[in-house]
């Protein structure tokens, strides 16, 4: 169980996540929670949806999530493992115990909920990387692949670390993953042809509808795993086989704005518990 403790027992720091197969970091500054901010209250906010609302008319006034890929320029990860891990630290945050109710992220969060969920994703190499990890967020490591979510706000606020990281250039070539392991299975629309930073952020959006379409104790043992899931390429006939499970209720559906490389509402992830 992550971040779950008998009422009366205040959470305190970061809790670690029992059984997961990547490495999990996050800051742990000895934050006492209340006993009212557990897994099943942030669980129903993710369960409860996103506001929506219109843009703002200053750009600078956007919320978004920003998402760190770790990309060496020699000996790139797999680009199956960067996804999962983007899509495992998207999910970790959104129910870490620091966005629960009191808590130093919840302002934060439960604004960008509220809002148009944004993501933007960002490659960072060497020392930018080390830098990044001060900045409040979860990172998480799944095989020779790391991504960082950090903690949404402010496009015009970002913080100095990650807005000199570059967006573009986040390519990195498909790789020949094998088949998905048990557990929740992200399907990516392979002819849409994203790049793998428009994919991270598309990946985060679905680990976060997936947790809430899930009962409180479907993520809670979630959870307790550490958020394993496969991110895999979905061919024209699997691509189809996953639009059937939509229509059936047993998968979500991930459709963009197409503010960025695909059209406005494109089915971008499907994913598959």
């Amino acid at each position: 169980m992550i971040g779950e403790h008998p009422a009366g027992n205040p959470e305190v720091g970061n809790p670690e996540v029992e059984g997961a197969t990547g490495e999990v970091t996050g800051e742990n500054d000895a934050e006492v929670f209340s006993a009212e901010n557990t897994f099943d209250l942030r669980h129903a906010e993710l369960a409860r949806g996103y506001g929506g609302a219109e843009d703002p008319s200053d750009p600078a006034d956007v919320l978004a999530m920003p998402l760190v890929l770790h990309i060496p320029k020699t000996d790139p990860p797999l680009r199956s493992e960067l996804l999962e891990a983007a899509a495992r630290a998207t999910v970790m945050l959104c129910l870490d115990p620091r966005v629960g109710s009191g808590a130093s992220w919840h302002d934060a969060f439960t604004e960008w909920t509220s809002a148009r969920i944004r993501k933007v994703a960002r490659r960072a190499r060497g020392a930018q990387w080390t830098a990044a990890q001060d900045v409040p967020g979860v990172t998480v490591d799944v095989g020779g692949a790391s991504a960082r979510a950090l903690v949404p706000g402010r496009v015009g606020d970002l913080d100095p670390r990650i807005k000199r990281l570059q967006i573009g250039g986040t390519d990195v070539p498909s790789d020949e993953a094998p088949s998905p392991a048990a557990g929740p299975v992200l399907w990516v629309d392979a002819s849409l042809s994203m790049t793998v930073g428009k994919a991270a952020a598309q990946v985060g959006h679905a680990s976060m509808l997936l947790a809430g379409a899930m009962s409180v104790e479907e993520c809670r043992e979630w959870a307790s795993a550490g958020y394993p899931c496969s991110v895999r390429p979905a061919d024209p006939q699997q691509w189809a086989r996953a639009l059937d499970q939509v229509r059936g209720g047993r998968a979500v559906a991930v459709r963009d704005a197409g503010f960025t490389e695909v059209a406005p509402g494109s089915t971008t992830v499907i994913a598959v518990h």
